[in-house]
């Protein structure tokens, strides 16, 4: 963790770039908008908020990306120049970082990632005693930046390892029914570190691709949402005896599946895997997914005795929704799945990885377990490209005025997201990105095609020549 050469605090420093402060992180291209200045800034400023949470000390992991030495040695003397405390817990990814908040009782932590951004891209992820930030809160740090409103002291650095603990606590808990075959590709991200380690411990014999970390991603992108990302997985499959793929993003805390005839398994459709096994132990549980979810998850949660909640995307603000409700499982169509049962509440693709491989590993075939889940026909995420604040604008105007006469509801929790006899269409404005996310799912092609001209007729009414996607 390089700096520390006790450069000596500013009295105030130089107002980071407005624009790095997303709705759920911090997230910036390394030597532009995101500096190491920059970073020891914010850590000054979280310091600062942790002390006035009453939080003595924050563990800080990084991925693989080459800038993550630099900007976590950076974060930790602005941390410590609050005078809170910083324990280094080094390469790992970024579900085992909030595992040491857990495991080494900080109760807060950071993870140095850019997740699945391109590897001149960095950030951070940030979680004071217990409550990751987001939104305001995330505003909040640089607000203390350009108003000088930090508190100053000394704390101390300190190294702690927690592969070994975390790999312990999943093992005792999850167990297989059997011995699996199974493909991982790690992409080269970090999970690279500790999934073969993880997989070989539960039982499984390994088909490994791309498991060494190398933060320039020298083979494909690591983000298992996009299925050119996952053809690798599905060669694999094809061309070994191995019975299903499991592939994880650039910091880990997402999961895509595969099976052996290369059917790609989408969050929401494991998310009712999921539900079904943890509703078997929490009857009547509460199941949350966020609003791109298929619209067969409500029925199937209330088939197997769950309660369903639809609620916003993001994964900080489904983490926020779990606390509140104390509901054992959360999932998000992006990847992110939250095990509450068992575990502790946060997104992680390796434990969600075992909790899969725990359900597939009691039938002779995983796979037709996984095809035989309910589907529908659907699109892909498909993206209007607006300039900076229009995505809100328009969706506020599709609330106001638009009219979609043939809907059976109309669900405004996160966007708007019509529900149909048949399907139901989504438009919601991106919180980290200036495009507007759409997408359609029905029983038909046909269906689709319905839905889209209805949206189509909505949206070119409140915002005249829009370039749609569709």
């Amino acid at each position: 963790m390089p700096p520390t050469p006790n450069s000596a605090t500013p009295s105030s420093y130089a107002p980071p770039a407005p624009e790095i402060f997303k709705a759920y992180d911090i997230r910036g291209i390394v030597d532009k908008t995101l500096t190491a200045e920059a970073v020891r800034a914010i850590g000054h400023a979280l310091g600062s908020e942790a002390r006035k949470r009453s939080q003595r000390a924050i563990a800080i992991g990084r991925d693989g990306r080459l800038s993550g030495p630099e900007l976590a040695g950076a974060l930790a003397d602005g941390i410590r120049a609050a005078g809170v405390d910083v324990v280094d817990i080094g390469c790992v990814p970024t579900p085992l970082t909030y595992f040491a908040a857990y495991h080494l009782g900080t109760d807060s932590c950071v993870s140095v990632t850019g997740s699945h951004n391109p590897p001149d891209y960095n950030g951070l992820k940030m979680v004071l005693g217990g409550e990751t930030l987001y939104g305001d809160l995330i505003q909040d740090l640089r607000r203390r930046i350009v108003d000088n409103d930090l508190a100053h002291g000394a704390g101390q650095l300190r190294e702690a390892r927690v592969v070994d603990a975390y790999l312990d606590r999943v093992t005792s808990d999850v167990k297989l029914a059997r011995p699996m075959k199974i493909v991982i590709d790690c992409g080269n991200g970090v999970a690279g570190a500790v999934a073969p380690q993880l997989f070989r411990r539960l039982g499984c014999e390994l088909v490994e691709l791309f498991c060494d970390v190398d933060g320039t991603f020298p083979n494909h992108h690591p983000d298992p949402s996009k299925p050119e990302n996952l053809q690798d997985v599905i060669r694999a499959l094809r061309d070994t005896d191995a019975e299903l793929g499991l592939a994880f993003d650039g910091d880990g805390d997402r999961l895509g599946v595969v099976t052996k005839a290369g059917q790609i398994i989408y969050p929401d459709r494991q998310l009712m895997l999921f539900a079904a096994d943890v509703l078997s132990r929490v009857p009547g549980g509460e199941i949350i997914y966020d609003v791109k979810c298929t619209r067969n998850l409500a029925g199937w949660i209330r088939e197997h005795g769950g309660k369903p909640t639809m609620w916003n995307t993001g994964h900080a603000l489904v983490k926020a929704k779990l606390r509140e409700t104390g509901a054992p499982l959360a999932g998000e169509m992006s990847g992110h799945v939250f095990f509450k049962e068992r575990w502790f509440g946060f997104d992680d693709g390796l434990y969600a990885g075992a909790r899969l491989l725990e359900i597939l590993s009691r039938a002779a075939d995983p796979s037709a377990v996984l095809d035989a889940l309910p589907d529908a026909v659907s699109t892909p995420e498909l993206n209007i490209k607006m300039a900076e604040g229009e995505p809100f604008e328009l969706v506020r105007r599709l609330k106001e005025s638009a009219r979609f006469d043939d809907a059976s509801d109309v669900v405004t929790i996160d966007g708007v997201r019509v529900e149909y006899a048949d399907g139901f269409g989504l438009a919601r404005p991106s919180n980290t990105t200036p495009v507007v996310v759409l997408r359609f799912e029905a029983d038909s092609q046909q269906a689709i095609e319905r839905i889209q001209a209805d949206f189509r007729r909505a949206i070119e009414g409140v915002w005249p020549g829009v370039q749609l996607p569709f």
